[in-house]
């Protein structure tokens, strides 16, 4: 599992962060639809540098590795989601966050 994680630590932080841009420039789209324009544009901003992160993130690690990390997508859109719109999870939804979360942590620590 170190072997994988130090070979892929680089590209997989900066998934991460392409995650990270990529769920607040969604979020800023849905705020838009209320908020106004600027909100659009700002999410198409934060939506382009998650996209730009990620291919720069593809140069430090195994594609087999980084693609699947990509998943926290889905997590961070329940957290933001609860966080910032107020929105409820159910315990069906918690379980599907920690089996995402397991399965990228199998992943990103099997690549060899």
């Amino acid at each position: 599992m170190n072997n994988s994680w130090g070979k892929n630590k680089k590209g997989i932080m900066l998934m991460v962060l392409s995650s990270i841009f990529v769920c607040f420039g969604q979020l800023m789209w849905k705020l838009a639809v209320t908020e106004g324009f600027y909100l659009i544009v700002t999410g198409f901003v934060l939506y382009g540098l998650g996209a730009l992160v990620m291919l720069i993130a593809y140069r430090f690690g195994s594609l087999s590795v980084l693609q699947p990390v990509l998943s926290l997508n889905y997590v961070l859109a329940i957290v933001i989601g609860v966080a910032v719109l107020n929105e409820s999870v159910s315990i069906v939804r918690i379980a599907g966050i920690g089996i995402i979360i397991l399965g990228i942590i199998f992943i990103a620590g099997g690549d060899e």
